[in-house]
C-alpha cells in the first residue's frame, strides 16, 4: 500500500518521538554489553584453561551464537525457554519482554565477548606473567595487573564494534512487542503512513549515536595507546621488556625482505 506524500516536515517532527525511547534503547545495550561481558568470561576461562568438558560445551555455544541470526535466537528463547523451564516447573511465562530481549542479546554478545577475551588474553606475552611471578605476585595479581590491561588495549577495537552492532541489533526487539525506537518507528508509520520519513529520521538518530560512539571509543584507544608508549612503572622497577606492538611487528615484518636482500 503506498505511503503519504512526502513532506520532510515529518522528518524534524518524528524527532522527539523517536528519541522519547532512546532510553529504553540504550538500556538494552548497557545490560546486553554488561550482561555478556559476564557470559564472555564464564566461556573463555575454559576454553583458556583447556578443561576438558566445559571446554567442548563452551565451543557449542560460541558456535551457535554466532552461527544463527540474532532474530532466531529472540524467538526461540522468548517461546521456546519458557516451554523448557515448565519442565522443571518452573514458570516464567509472566516474565516481562525486556527480559526475554536482554538475555538474548547478553547470550549473544557474550559469544563475541568470550573470543575476544580469549584471543586478547592470549596475545599478551607469557614472559611477563613469568616475569610477575618472580617478584612475588599471585595468579590473580598477575592477571589483574599485567594480563588484563594489555588484553583490554588490544581487544578494545573488537569490543567498540561489538556495542555499535548491538545498538544497531535493538532494532530487531520491536518484533517481540518491546518499544523502542524502532517500534515506535513502526507505531508512526501505521498512524501516519510516512514510511520515508519515518525512516529518514529513524536512520539519522541511529547515525548519530554510532559515530558518537565510535569517536568514543577511538579517544580512548588513542588514550591507550599513548600510555603504552611510555615505560611503565613496572617496568622501571623490574625491568620486564613489553611485548612487541602490533604496529611494531608489521613494520619489522614489512622491513624483512629488504633486509634480506641486503644480506
Amino acid at each position: 500500500m503506498p505511503g503519504a506524500k512526502f513532506d520532510i516536515a515529518y522528518v524534524f517532527d518524528y524527532f522527539p518521538k523517536l528519541l522519547s525511547t532512546l532510553g529504553l534503547t540504550l538500556t538494552i545495550v548497557g545490560w546486553s554489553i554488561a550482561l555478556g561481558l559476564g557470559f564472555g568470561f564464564l566461556v573463555a576461562l575454559p576454553r583458556l584453561y583447556k578443561v576438558p568438558i566445559l571446554q567442548r560445551v563452551s565451543q557449542v555455544y560460541v558456535s551457535f551464537f554466532r552461527g544463527t541470526p540474532i532474530l532466531i535466537q529472540l524467538f526461540l528463547i522468548y517461546y521456546g525457554l519458557p516451554e523448557l523451564l515448565k519442565l522443571v516447573h518452573v514458570d516464567v511465562t509472566r516474565a516481562p519482554v525486556l527480559a526475554f530481549v536482554v538475555l538474548t542479546y547478553s547470550l549473544h554478545a557474550g559469544a563475541y565477548l568470550s573470543e575476544m577475551i580469549r584471543a586478547g588474553v592470549t596475545a599478551v606475552d607469557r614472559g611477563q606473567v613469568e616475569a610477575a611471578y618472580s617478584v612475588g605476585m599471585s595468579g590473580f595479581q598477575a592477571f589483574v595487573r599485567i594480563v588484563l590491561p594489555q588484553a583490554f588495549a588490544i581487544s578494545l577495537p573488537v569490543f567498540a564494534n561489538l556495542v555499535i552492532a548491538t545498538l544497531k541489533d535493538t532494532s530487531l526487539a520491536f518484533s517481540l512487542g518491546v518499544m523502542e525506537m524502532t517500534g515506535k518507528a513502526q507505531t508512526l508509520i501505521t498512524l501516519s503512513q510516512h514510511f520515508v520519513e519515518t525512516y529518514i529520521a529513524l536512520a539519522v538518530i541511529y547515525f548519530v549515536i554510532s559515530f558518537a560512539l565510535e569517536k568514543i571509543f577511538l579517544l580512548l584507544e588513542r588514550r591507550l595507546l599513548k600510555h603504552d608508549r611510555r615505560e611503565t612503572e613496572s617496568e622501571r622497577r623490574f625491568g620486564w621488556r613489553r611485548a612487541p606492538s602490533l604496529r611494531g611487528l608489521l613494520a619489522k615484518t614489512a622491513r624483512a625482505p629488504e633486509g634480506r636482500s641486503r644480506a
